[in-house]
């Protein structure tokens, strides 16, 4: 029997389309101190009384109209992913895949293993580029549960692989694939976070006074914002994309002290401009969801065209595509 085991971590997906579910996701969701830092009492306040109450009604009709045939596409290419992934691997690894809010949840998924006698364990956050919200609360999630086995097998944590040559390869050909010299401008878009998380990661330099844009510096090894730029920089040179035909922003704010420029005043402003077809991709995300799918195919989309443009096309995320599988197999490699 193999002794190896490899978790794929994704954010999560509420179980069906309906309030409760949604609340719950929610809650489980927006109650961790990696997502929303303030103090306790405040975000008990914030998240339990006023935001999930409210909030819960109006995502419920945004995944709505995500939801497909085949339920949540985050889950459905998880699955697709895993499956393949482990065919890909002939044996040399099984491979699990978790969500960090709802399910399959990371502590059940973790106690199957531990049931299983695996001695390695590689965990793999979805998430291209680290961030504390997004692959530190995944790490810490699958840590604090295997602290509490009797017998601690070897664990590696991956904690971003924005840089590997096979992720960027497979964006950079889903990106060709739809043929950007045919569109006026490509928007790199990014979910965004609080000005105040990127502050943590470099405290001895503020974030608006941090050159990344420009390259990365030395302290932005785990800067979400420098790698991001990183990203873009490296996918502009595999697609040989000229200086001025592109541009990077930030998405899903909840308040102006968020990530800049945001991504919806980006697509307005190149209406005003005189585009009229906007490209959009999103490499901060492996498949498709709410924020690309609703967020940027949909409402992003209806913006771009009141505002006078006619097509705003976004490209599809990895997926389950075959590029994705192969780069994922490059990624864990070496830790088996």
């Amino acid at each position: 029997m193999n002794k190896t085991a490899i978790v794929l971590i994704n954010v999560g997906t509420p179980d069906e389309p309906r309030i409760k579910a949604v609340r719950r996701y929610l809650f489980q969701f927006l109650n961790d101190r990696r997502v929303i830092d303030l103090p306790l009492v405040l975000q008990k306040i914030l998240v339990n009384l006023i935001i999930v109450p409210f909030r819960a009604p109006k995502s419920t009709k945004l995944y709505e109209r995500l939801w497909t045939e085949n339920g949540s596409p985050l889950l459905y290419f998880g699955n697709r992913v895993q499956q393949q992934l482990e065919e890909q691997l002939a044996g040399k690894a099984r491979v699990f895949l978790a969500m960090r809010y709802g399910n399959p949840g990371i502590s059940a998924v973790l106690d199957q293993i531990r049931k299983g006698g695996f001695e390695k364990l590689i965990v793999l956050p979805l998430f291209p580029q680290y961030a504390s919200s997004t692959s530190g609360t995944a790490i810490q999630a699958v840590s604090d549960e295997v602290r509490k086995w009797n017998t601690i097998p070897e664990v590696h944590f991956i904690s971003q692989f924005y840089d590997h040559p096979a992720f960027l390869e497979a964006f950079a050909e889903r990106i060709r694939s739809y043929n950007p010299e045919e569109y006026d401008h490509l928007i790199f878009t990014f979910h965004g976070l609080p000005n105040r998380h990127l502050d943590k990661n470099h405290p001895e330099v503020s974030h608006e006074s941090c050159t990344c844009e420009m390259a990365l510096p030395g302290h932005g090894r785990f800067c979400y914002k420098a790698t991001c730029y990183e990203t873009v920089r490296r996918l502009a040179a595999l697609l040989n994309l000229k200086k001025g035909s592109y541009s990077v922003s930030f998405q899903s704010r909840l308040s102006s002290n968020w990530m800049t420029p945001f991504t919806d005043k980006n697509l307005m402003n190149r209406a005003s401009l005189g585009a009229k077809k906007l490209l959009v991709a999103a490499p901060s995300f492996v498949a498709d969801c709410l924020e690309t799918t609703v967020e940027i195919g949909c409402e992003y989309k209806e913006l771009f065209l009141r505002k006078g443009g006619e097509t705003l096309q976004m490209v599809e995320s990895l997926n389950d595509s075959p590029q994705w599988i192969a780069a994922l197999k490059q990624i864990v490699e070496p830790y088996l």
